[in-house]
């Protein structure tokens, strides 16, 4: 299996990318973040027409997760238990959906950014993590991804120059200590030792030709539980989709499982 993850910054306007990106790396799952629509108004009758069913959760303009997959869709879920609402009055945010897909839990995880240390949508960020944490805990016996954009930088090595985010979020170690809790659960890293360069980045703001001078920041990630990490045989960052006229402003992070037959050999 092939699973790969990616905030597309709205499906609507990329979706001709998205295609081509499934096509041309032969995509099974596809994890999207920040589809930017209801899903109503998401395209995807190409999708369907090459093969995958999807499932989307979104509210409005804003946010916005789902799940592309042609090797099956299954038991989907909307949101976490006790997912965090946010708000005055608190209202439910499109920003987690999982289903199983050819044998493998996968959870498109779109997490709260944070804002300012000092803002509410921080202390929402930490809760949300730590509630994405509690029931996750339960799901490490099985073939689990949590993927997607955690907009969290959890070493120095994930920024381009730490000296710049001295007072920002994303590398607070209030949220470096969240995201270590999910390793700490036995949750695994799984594109980084495929990956272990320190400027192998997966975001680059559109601010000031970022991409091209390469001043990015590793925030897209692919955890994945004891049994599901067992089964990497590699991974990347695709670059290239970063390029070029109308990308977004991430790139997507891609995965190799080996398969698993109905009688557990490989």
């Amino acid at each position: 299996m092939r699973l790969a993850t990616w905030n597309v910054n709205s499906l609507r306007s990329r979706i001709d990318r998205v295609e081509a990106f499934l096509t041309r790396h032969d995509i099974d799952v596809l994890a999207v973040q920040e589809t930017k629509a209801r899903e109503d108004q998401l395209p995807l009758m190409g999708l369907q027409s090459l093969g995958y069913d999807v499932a989307a959760a979104g509210y409005h303009q804003w946010n916005g997760v789902a799940i592309i997959s042609r090797v099956g869709l299954e038991d989907v879920e909307v949101g976490f238990p006790e997912m965090p609402a946010f708000g005055d009055p608190p209202a439910a945010e499109a920003r987690a959906i999982g289903a199983t897909c050819g044998g493998v839990r996968i959870w498109s995880l779109y997490v709260p950014n944070g804002r300012k240390v000092d803002d509410p949508h921080f202390s929402y960020k930490l809760d949300w993590l730590a509630r994405l944490r509690e029931s996750a805990t339960a799901w490490t016996d099985q073939p689990t991804a949590l993927v997607g954009d955690w907009n969290i930088a959890p070493t120095d090595d994930d920024v381009f120059d730490i000296a710049q985010f001295a007072t920002s979020t994303h590398v607070t170690p209030r949220e470096r200590a969240a995201f270590n809790g999910f390793l700490d659960d036995g949750y695994v890293d799984v594109v980084r030792p495929h990956t272990p360069e320190p400027d192998s980045y997966t975001y680059w703001d559109y601010y000031r030709q970022r991409f091209e001078r390469n001043r990015g920041m590793r925030i897209d990630f692919v955890l994945g539980s004891p049994p599901l990490a067992a089964r990497v045989t590699g991974a990347f960052v695709d670059r290239d989709e970063r390029a070029g006229k109308g990308a977004s402003d991430h790139a997507p992070v891609v995965v190799d499982l080996v398969d698993v037959a109905t009688d557990g050999s490989t």
